[in-house]
């Protein structure tokens, strides 16, 4: 019943921009820490960031600092990236995450390439 999907990826030349979505769906999303995780090819996911239900943000990686910003809109249930001076680096499935009644959950994940 808990349904993530994530939108916003895409092909990006180093040093652009772009905003990822996540579309919560099928539990009370305000009362829920959520977070965003990241997963490149032939390595284990990893945290980007996670923000608590009252909106304040909470453990970004460092690398991501001053680059990346985590934030929600609990009236439209959704989760954002602001992902600003990317670099091929940032190259990874980008996937929401949410824990829900000892469950954890995650979408299907958008694909973000920096590429010159």
């Amino acid at each position: 019943q808990v349904q993530l999907v994530e939108s916003g990826g895409g092909l990006v030349q180093p040093g652009g921009s772009l905003r990822l979505s996540c579309a919560a769906s099928g539990f009370t999303f305000s009362t829920y820490t959520m977070t965003w995780y990241r997963q490149a090819p032939g390595k284990e996911r990893e945290l980007v960031a996670c923000i608590v239900s009252s909106g304040v943000i909470r453990n970004y990686v460092d690398a991501m600092k001053g680059r990346f910003t985590i934030s929600r809109d609990n009236a439209k249930n959704t989760l954002y990236l602001q992902m600003n001076s990317l670099n091929p680096e940032d190259s990874a499935v980008y996937y929401c995450d949410a824990r829900v009644a000892l469950k954890e959950y995650w979408g299907q994940g958008t694909q973000v390439t920096v590429s010159s």
